[in-house]
Protein backbone atom coordinates (compact mmCIF):
# COMPACT_ATOMS: atom_id res chain seq x y z
CA UNK A 1 0.00 0.00 0.00
CA UNK A 2 1.36 3.30 -0.58
CA UNK A 3 0.30 6.57 0.32
CA UNK A 4 1.51 10.15 -0.99
CA UNK A 5 3.26 12.85 1.02
CA UNK A 6 3.27 10.22 4.02
CA UNK A 7 5.89 10.69 7.30
CA UNK A 8 7.80 6.92 7.18
CA UNK A 9 9.81 5.37 9.88
CA UNK A 10 11.86 2.25 10.08
CA UNK A 11 11.93 0.53 13.45
CA UNK A 12 16.04 -0.29 14.08
CA UNK A 13 16.98 -2.76 17.01
CA UNK A 14 19.68 -0.65 19.20
CA UNK A 15 21.35 -4.21 19.40
CA UNK A 16 21.33 -7.96 18.58
CA UNK A 17 18.80 -9.85 20.22
CA UNK A 18 18.46 -11.77 23.48
CA UNK A 19 17.20 -14.96 22.99
CA UNK A 20 15.56 -17.60 26.00
CA UNK A 21 16.67 -21.26 25.70
CA UNK A 22 17.50 -23.70 28.02
CA UNK A 23 20.32 -23.59 29.58
CA UNK A 24 22.77 -26.77 30.01
CA UNK A 25 24.89 -25.65 33.02
CA UNK A 26 21.78 -23.64 35.00
CA UNK A 27 19.30 -26.46 34.81
CA UNK A 28 16.61 -23.80 33.62
CA UNK A 29 15.63 -21.42 31.00
CA UNK A 30 17.87 -18.10 30.56
CA UNK A 31 18.40 -15.29 28.77
CA UNK A 32 21.54 -15.68 25.97
CA UNK A 33 23.05 -12.54 24.59
CA UNK A 34 25.57 -12.44 21.49
CA UNK A 35 28.86 -12.31 22.14
CA UNK A 36 29.48 -10.95 18.56
CA UNK A 37 31.92 -13.44 17.84
CA UNK A 38 31.75 -16.32 15.45
CA UNK A 39 33.32 -19.95 15.31
CA UNK A 40 34.48 -21.30 12.56
CA UNK A 41 35.04 -24.73 11.57
CA UNK A 42 36.86 -26.69 8.61
CA UNK A 43 35.90 -30.31 8.05
CA UNK A 44 37.35 -31.32 4.51
CA UNK A 45 36.57 -29.13 1.91
CA UNK A 46 33.32 -27.93 3.69
CA UNK A 47 32.79 -24.98 6.26
CA UNK A 48 30.54 -24.35 8.56
CA UNK A 49 30.09 -20.94 10.87
CA UNK A 50 28.05 -20.45 14.07
CA UNK A 51 27.43 -17.39 15.96
CA UNK A 52 28.18 -17.56 20.12
CA UNK A 53 25.32 -16.58 22.45
CA UNK A 54 26.43 -16.45 26.08
CA UNK A 55 24.19 -17.36 29.43
CA UNK A 56 24.01 -14.39 31.06
CA UNK A 57 24.03 -16.29 34.24
CA UNK A 58 26.59 -18.41 33.82
CA UNK A 59 28.24 -17.78 30.56
CA UNK A 60 27.80 -20.97 29.00
CA UNK A 61 28.29 -20.67 25.27
CA UNK A 62 25.53 -22.05 22.80
CA UNK A 63 26.14 -21.72 18.80
CA UNK A 64 23.58 -20.81 16.41
CA UNK A 65 24.03 -22.15 12.84
CA UNK A 66 25.21 -19.32 10.56
CA UNK A 67 26.15 -21.76 7.82
CA UNK A 68 26.38 -25.66 7.88
CA UNK A 69 28.95 -27.73 5.35
CA UNK A 70 29.42 -25.12 2.63
CA UNK A 71 32.57 -24.43 0.33
CA UNK A 72 34.94 -21.83 0.63
CA UNK A 73 34.13 -20.12 -2.68
CA UNK A 74 30.02 -20.14 -1.65
CA UNK A 75 30.74 -17.90 1.36
CA UNK A 76 32.48 -15.28 -0.69
CA UNK A 77 34.16 -11.94 0.69
CA UNK A 78 32.26 -12.49 4.08
CA UNK A 79 34.44 -15.06 4.89
CA UNK A 80 37.10 -13.23 6.22
CA UNK A 81 34.51 -11.14 8.20
CA UNK A 82 33.86 -14.34 10.23
CA UNK A 83 37.35 -15.49 10.77
CA UNK A 84 37.90 -11.97 12.22
CA UNK A 85 34.65 -11.57 14.60
CA UNK A 86 33.38 -8.58 12.52
CA UNK A 87 31.08 -6.84 14.42
CA UNK A 88 28.92 -5.27 12.73
CA UNK A 89 28.27 -8.80 10.78
CA UNK A 90 27.67 -10.03 13.62
CA UNK A 91 24.86 -7.18 14.39
CA UNK A 92 23.25 -8.15 11.34
CA UNK A 93 22.91 -11.92 12.25
CA UNK A 94 21.97 -11.27 16.00
CA UNK A 95 18.78 -8.63 14.58
CA UNK A 96 17.22 -11.29 11.70
CA UNK A 97 14.57 -13.15 12.56
CA UNK A 98 14.94 -15.63 10.25
CA UNK A 99 17.67 -16.56 11.69
CA UNK A 100 16.43 -17.49 15.13
CA UNK A 101 14.08 -18.91 13.07
CA UNK A 102 16.26 -21.36 11.55
CA UNK A 103 17.80 -22.42 14.69
CA UNK A 104 14.54 -22.21 16.69
CA UNK A 105 15.10 -19.92 18.73
CA UNK A 106 12.88 -17.69 21.00
CA UNK A 107 13.54 -14.07 20.59
CA UNK A 108 13.33 -12.02 24.10
CA UNK A 109 11.28 -9.12 22.70
CA UNK A 110 10.52 -7.92 26.18
CA UNK A 111 14.30 -6.44 26.74
CA UNK A 112 14.80 -5.49 23.04
CA UNK A 113 15.51 -1.54 22.43
CA UNK A 114 14.42 -0.34 19.10
CA UNK A 115 14.86 3.42 17.67
CA UNK A 116 12.79 5.16 15.50
CA UNK A 117 14.37 6.53 12.87
CA UNK A 118 12.92 8.82 10.04
CA UNK A 119 13.43 8.36 6.47
CA UNK A 120 10.71 10.65 4.68
CA UNK A 121 9.40 13.38 5.85
CA UNK A 122 5.65 14.41 5.07
CA UNK A 123 2.40 14.95 6.22
CA UNK A 124 1.99 14.40 9.90
CA UNK A 125 -1.20 13.14 8.92
CA UNK A 126 -0.35 9.73 7.84
CA UNK A 127 3.03 7.12 9.18
CA UNK A 128 4.04 4.51 7.88
CA UNK A 129 6.61 2.43 10.25
CA UNK A 130 8.38 -0.04 8.58
CA UNK A 131 9.81 -3.09 10.38
CA UNK A 132 11.92 -5.04 8.78
CA UNK A 133 13.84 -6.91 11.53
CA UNK A 134 10.28 -7.39 13.05
CA UNK A 135 10.87 -6.39 16.46
CA UNK A 136 7.38 -7.56 18.09
CA UNK A 137 5.94 -4.17 19.72
CA UNK A 138 2.10 -2.79 20.51
CA UNK A 139 0.98 -0.47 17.56
CA UNK A 140 -0.29 1.64 20.13
CA UNK A 141 3.04 2.52 21.90
CA UNK A 142 4.46 3.40 18.42
CA UNK A 143 1.60 5.85 18.14
CA UNK A 144 1.94 7.14 21.74
CA UNK A 145 5.78 7.83 20.61
CA UNK A 146 5.18 9.31 17.28
CA UNK A 147 2.37 11.80 18.94
CA UNK A 148 3.84 12.13 22.05
CA UNK A 149 0.66 11.46 23.54
CA UNK A 150 -0.07 8.51 26.18
CA UNK A 151 -1.08 5.75 25.16
CA UNK A 152 -4.56 5.90 27.25
CA UNK A 153 -5.30 9.22 25.07
CA UNK A 154 -4.41 6.99 21.97
CA UNK A 155 -7.26 4.56 22.46
CA UNK A 156 -9.89 7.28 22.94
CA UNK A 157 -8.64 8.67 19.98
CA UNK A 158 -8.91 5.48 18.26
CA UNK A 159 -12.73 5.25 20.25
CA UNK A 160 -13.34 8.70 19.06
CA UNK A 161 -12.32 7.66 15.31
CA UNK A 162 -9.67 10.36 14.83
CA UNK A 163 -7.45 7.69 14.62
CA UNK A 164 -6.65 4.86 12.90
CA UNK A 165 -3.59 2.38 13.47
CA UNK A 166 -2.88 -0.81 11.08
CA UNK A 167 -0.77 -3.79 10.83
CA UNK A 168 -0.19 -4.86 7.63
CA UNK A 169 0.91 -8.27 6.95
CA UNK A 170 4.41 -7.46 6.34
CA UNK A 171 4.59 -6.35 9.76
CA UNK A 172 4.20 -2.13 8.83
CA UNK A 173 2.27 -0.10 10.74
CA UNK A 174 -0.06 2.60 9.59
CA UNK A 175 -1.37 5.38 11.97
CA UNK A 176 -3.75 7.70 10.15
CA UNK A 177 -4.89 10.35 11.67
CA UNK A 178 -8.73 12.31 10.89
Amino acid sequence: MSYSNTTEYVIIPKDSYAIIRGCAKCGSKSRFVNTNKFRVNANGNKIDIWLIYQCEKCRHTLNLTVLERVSPNEIGENYKRFLANDIELSREYGVDKAFFVRNRAEIDFDTAEYELKCVNKGTEDIFIIRNPNGVKIRPDKIASELLKVSRSNIKKLIKNNSLEIRTELNGDIIIRKF
